[in-house]
């Protein structure tokens, strides 16, 4: 499984790289705070695949990278081969770029 860092992510976001951002958390914790991805609940993933890109990077990402984990496993098998994890999701955004972020 490909992975990408928190640094990566805020260098392809810096330089307006086309990609798509998935955060696969439930809504109160996206409520709480996000990255400005599309929020699709890990138990909708598979039902919802249709709002993920499939010609353009996509990077999935949840509160520590194993939900975002296992739902690329799940799109994987639906033909996926675009999907890169967050690496520490959004933990680790707090902790390296943005430590004001609000988490719980």
């Amino acid at each position: 499984m490909r992975e990408v860092t928190v640094q990566e992510l805020k260098n392809k976001i810096d330089n307006n790289e086309e990609f798509q951002l998935i955060d696969v958390r439930e809504p109160f914790e996206y409520e709480t705070s996000n990255l400005n991805g599309i929020n699709i609940p890990l138990s909708g993933v598979v039902i919802e695949a249709d709002k993920i890109s499939k010609d353009i990077p996509v990077i999935v990402q949840c509160r520590s990278g194993k939900r975002s984990a296992q739902a690329i496993m799940l799109l994987e098998n639906e033909g996926f081969t675009n999907l890169s994890n967050l690496k520490g999701g959004i933990l680790a955004w707090k902790e390296e770029i943005d430590p004001e972020l609000d988490v719980y």
